[in-house]
């Protein structure tokens, strides 16, 4: 099974860093991108199902990320969503956490954030973890 990821994030190099990421994995693919929270809701709101997977940053250009990841987990059928911010804090964790967010990954520490990737996809092969 292929995971559709939507990336949401506002700085091209990082967007096309992680378009470029996926595009290494046939387990990966990205189905959307967006670089605002208003741009991020639409994009959820005509694809309802087209997703598995949203990343999501939480500094964007206009708006915030906490308004994506609440609009992303009030649809009817959603998908995973995990926050990638440099803005990681514990207390920002927790309500990104509250708001639906299955894990929260600091910029700073990709290696967690790609471990996660990889045992997520691991588990959706049906694969040893």
């Amino acid at each position: 099974m292929t995971i559709r990821v939507f990336i949401v994030e506002d700085l091209p190099g990082l967007r096309s860093l992680l378009h470029d990421l996926f595009l290494g994995s046939p387990a990966f693919q990205v189905v959307g991108t967006a670089s605002n929270e208003g741009e991020a809701k639409l994009w959820l709101d005509e694809h309802p199902q087209g997703w598995d997977l949203a990343i999501v940053d939480l500094i964007l250009e206009v708006g915030s990320g906490m308004g994506v990841i609440r609009h992303a987990r009030a649809a009817p059928d959603p998908g995973r969503v995990i926050v990638f911010s440099g803005y990681a804090s514990a207390g920002v964790k927790a309500h990104c956490l509250d708001l639906g967010a299955e894990a929260v990954f600091d910029k700073a520490n990709a290696f967690e954030f790609t471990s996660w990737l990889k045992d997520l996809a691991s588990r959706e092969a049906g694969g040893p973890k």
